[in-house]
């Protein structure tokens, strides 16, 4: 029986929530014409703060540990840290993680690009792996072009840096996402929410765990997100840039015996979701700043490339990026007070169908025409599609423990991978002569393979109190293959080099080209950490990683599908983790070292018939040297506070005295720099169109503004790395006891330095250059030099922020919130390509409901 005070504060709760909901509905109505985003992730979060900062576990080591005793950089967001900063998806994780950029890969909403002190590819193709890895339940994601994970029924995320090739499976190099979802419970519970924002976005959640018997769980979770689109394309009227998606995961428990279980799951996740070029400024309208805008003709409802031949289901896509992931786990777990066995097995089925026009319709940036005419050309400027399917078997058996009565720590295990990759993919380009004419580039079928398999150990001596020494090692011993088919008919069986076939891989020089790599690696590790009392660690370590070659698989002639090889990194660290006046404020710090040999460089330069090339290759050496500094603070209860500060320096490294040409007739960093300085001497002007033949764009000293070799013929800044990087984030927890609710106004805010995009650096500046006797004579509108930017690789610094203010009962049964993300709307640049430059996401409102059963 419910008193009087009960209905009291169940009507003011009432009245609250209704009144809120019809003024978060008005805000979100009156925002029409504002970005759609992303909605907040799923929490539950206690109803009252506890004193001080709790104690976060994680796995980082492959066992469960409290992240201040581990001697890892690594930064944790539980489900609560997820909506407090309203992160729904792993893509914006880079905001808040010092040193790490986090953004969409050029043209697909559903890959991102991770970049962890300096380390990171923007590559999705099968025949590369990512730098830096993404994990669901210690299961890697191969590849790159779905891993853009959207958070539902999560229990924290870590993300680990500097590499961890030692312990985690694939050789992640420059550092690792580890996303761990939550396990089916032991009581009957879940939640539904529902949330609504700009552009129409509809996003809805659900989680259920229902115990089904003594020792079994089953939970049930789902989503389905679905918006507009911001970008405005004023050739199709059809909007652009929707990030639609829907998901859903089995997942069973199983208590065998009290020492004895396993869990499972079944989880399948579609994303539609673009990143295609636009604009502030409508290019057909320039005054016209009210939005974003795209201007491209390819439409999502193409059905023929005609007249071009194009072979296979990818010749009636249109316009639009869609990936379908079928992910299984399981894992037995069998522990005593001494030891745990786990055999983990994964299986990734991966789809992606996609056609991208990465030239918005028109032609790329040159000097000669820095903004291209609007030309809508109906197959897209350059365009790009793909047809491609993925499987990956994983299968790993771990044991960890303790021996000697507490002497060793160990962890020690055997992974076994094997994957098979088959990418139907063709690239089309159109070119204005009185009318579009597109041209087929090429048009091929790609399958490639590895198998691998490994040893690791770690262990941990405890010496006397405080004092632990870690060694640890991995070998990896793995195989990869790879054929090509040309598709075009005229290409049947020929061994021409214009023709993509296994028969014709002969570099320039005429060696032939490998299509087996294999690879024997030892990464070892060693650290050393101390902690005097619960309150303080200090570590050091060093630790060696390594990433497989590849194959530059998008080249057009078979002379261009030339090897790379493995880069090696070594990693030096030395860190504090502490915490403060009664654990109410944590302070880490880690200082590092990063020594990177044969960094594998994905780079992007224009050919003279005005096609796209992207190239990847061993360009240099590398090196960053940085701190990274976390504080969270809980002054008083309810008051959070965090402050996340990043400092690097980095420069690429050349070796001078390396031949000219490598075995391949690929020419050394240190001679293409030489053959640029003389093409500058001679006159020529990087980035600029060819005097003939009339309107074909090319780079008139091509050995400029191509690898890491810059348009003034330096060495390239490398990308992604911002030499500062700052977030910090408040929210606080107004009590409102007499009815029963809690308001929590939240703020959190990114700043970064200026940083670059392009491996050459290339960008395109206002005012006029003229070239010498060698480049034609020619005055260009627009240089390489300097100026005011118009388009290409630079990125200013920028500051964003996100903001949100929450309603709860305090029995965390219901929750109203009103959210933004890129509040300020602030544009800045994250990623480059051809010279195009892709923008962030603009300004999201939401307004989001939640019910916890």
């Amino acid at each position: 029986m419910k008193t009087a005070t009960t209905r009291g504060r169940l009507r003011v709760r009432a009245v609250l929530l209704a009144a809120s909901a019809l003024a978060v509905s008005s805000v979100a109505s009156a925002q029409e014409v504002a970005p759609a985003g992303e909605a907040a992730a799923t929490t539950e979060a206690p109803a009252v703060a506890p004193s001080g900062l709790p104690e976060v576990v994680v796995t980082a080591q492959r066992r469960r540990e409290s992240a201040q005793s581990v001697p890892i950089a690594v930064s944790v967001f539980s489900a609560d840290d997820l909506d407090a900063k309203n992160i729904q998806a792993t893509s914006q994780l880079g905001q808040y993680v010092p040193n790490m950029v986090g953004t969409n890969v050029a043209g697909l909403g559903s890959a991102n690009a991770y970049f962890i002190r300096g380390l990171g590819n923007t590559e999705t193709i099968a025949t590369f792996d990512p730098v830096v890895g993404t994990y669901i339940d210690e299961i890697a994601l191969g590849r790159q072009s779905a891993n853009n994970f959207n958070f539902f029924d999560v229990e924290r995320v870590e993300v680990l840096r500097g590499p961890q090739g030692v312990l985690m499976g694939r050789n992640p190099v420059g550092g690792a996402v580890s996303v761990v979802l939550k396990r089916p419970g032991t009581e009957l519970a879940g939640y539904g929410e529902f949330t609504y924002g700009s552009y129409d976005r509809k996003l809805a959640r659900a989680s259920l765990d229902m115990p089904l018997a003594a020792g079994v769980g089953l939970k049930l979770s789902g989503y389905f997100q679905d918006d507009d689109g911001y970008a405005a394309n004023t050739t199709t009227g059809e909007q652009q840039n929707d990030n639609d998606g829907a998901g859903f995961r089995l997942a069973l428990r199983l208590d065998f015996a009290e020492n004895f279980d396993w869990n499972g799951s079944f989880a399948y996740v579609r994303a539609d979701s673009e990143n295609l070029l636009n604009y502030r400024c409508d290019p057909r309208s320039p005054n016209d700043c009210d939005g974003r805008f795209a201007t491209t003709g390819l439409r999502q409802a193409t059905s023929s490339y005609a007249p071009l031949e194009i072979s296979g289901a990818k010749r009636e896509f249109g316009l639009g990026n869609r990936t379908d992931t079928l992910l299984y786990t399981s894992n037995f777990e069998w522990s005593s007070d001494a030891a745990t066995l786990n055999v983990i097995t994964g299986f990734v089925d991966l789809t992606q169908r996609y056609a991208i026009d990465f030239a918005d319709g028109r032609a790329l940036p040159n000097l000669a025409a820095a903004d291209p005419v609007v030309r809508g050309f109906p197959l897209g400027g350059y365009t790009v599609l793909n047809d491609s399917k993925h499987s990956q078997f994983s299968q790993e058996v771990k044991l960890s423990g303790r021996l000697f009565g507490g002497l060793l720590d160990y962890v020690t295990g055997v992974y076994l991978l094997d994957e098979n990759n088959d990418t139907d993919f063709a690239d089309i380009q159109s070119i204005y002569t009185g009318t579009a004419t597109p041209m087929l580039l090429a048009d091929r079928r790609l399958n490639n393979s590895v198998s691998s398999w490994a040893g690791y150990f770690q262990g941990d001596l405890n010496l006397f109190d405080g004092l632990k020494l870690t060694a640890g090692v991995r070998y990896t011993d793995e195989e990869r293959r790879f054929t090509i088919v040309d598709n075009r008919p005229q290409c049947a069986g020929s061994t021409a080099v214009t023709c993509l076939n296994f028969g014709s891989l002969v570099a320039p020089n005429g060696v032939p080209i490998p299509v087996m790599q294999k690879t024997q690696q030892w990464a070892p590790r060693f650290a050393v950490n101390y902690k005097p009392n619960d309150d303080l660690l200090l570590f050091a370590s060093a630790t060696r990683g390594f990433g497989s070659g590849g194959w530059n698989a998008r080249g057009y002639n078979a002379d261009e599908l030339l090897p790379f090889g493995p880069q090696a990194v070594w990693s030096y660290e030395a860190g504090i983790k502490s915490e403060w006046f009664g654990n109410r404020l944590r302070a880490n710090v880690t200082a590092f070292l990063l020594d990177a040999k044969n960094l594998q460089t994905p780079s992007t330069f224009v050919r003279r018939d005005n096609s796209t090339a992207l190239v990847t290759q061993n360009f240099a050496d590398y090196r960053n040297k940085g701190v990274e500094i976390e504080l969270t603070a809980v002054p008083v209860d309810g008051l959070n506070l965090y402050l996340n500060l990043g400092l690097q320096d980095d420069a690429y490294r050349i070796d001078s005295s390396a031949p000219n040409f490598d075995e391949y007739g690929v020419a050394s960093t240190a001679f293409q720099q030489a053959r640029c300085a003389a093409q500058l001497a001679s006159g020529q002007v990087p980035l600029s169109p060819n005097s003939a033949p009339a309107g074909m764009a090319a780079n008139n000293a091509p050995a400029c503004a191509a690898g890491i070799v810059t348009a003034a013929g330096t060495i390239a800044r490398p990308v992604r790395t911002p030499s500062v990087s700052v977030s910090a984030g408040a929210s606080y927890d107004f009590r409102l006891p007499l009815a029963g609710i809690i308001l929590t106004p939240t703020v959190n805010a990114t700043w970064r330095s200026s940083y670059e995009t392009g491996s050459a650096n290339a960008s395109i500046y206002s005012g006029p250059i003229t070239a010498g006797p060698g480049g034609g004579g020619r005055t260009f509108a627009a240089n390489p030099n300097g100026g005011t930017l118009i388009t290409g690789s630079q990125g200013d610094s920028f500051a964003l922020v996100n903001a949100g203010l929450a309603m709860r009962t305090d029995d965390n049964n219901w929750t109203l919130a009103l959210e933004c993300t890129n509040c300020l709307d602030t544009t800045y640049v994250e990623s480059t390509l051809g010279n195009a430059t892709y923008l962030n996401t603009p300004r999201v409102f939401q307004v989001r409901l939640k019910r916890v059963l």
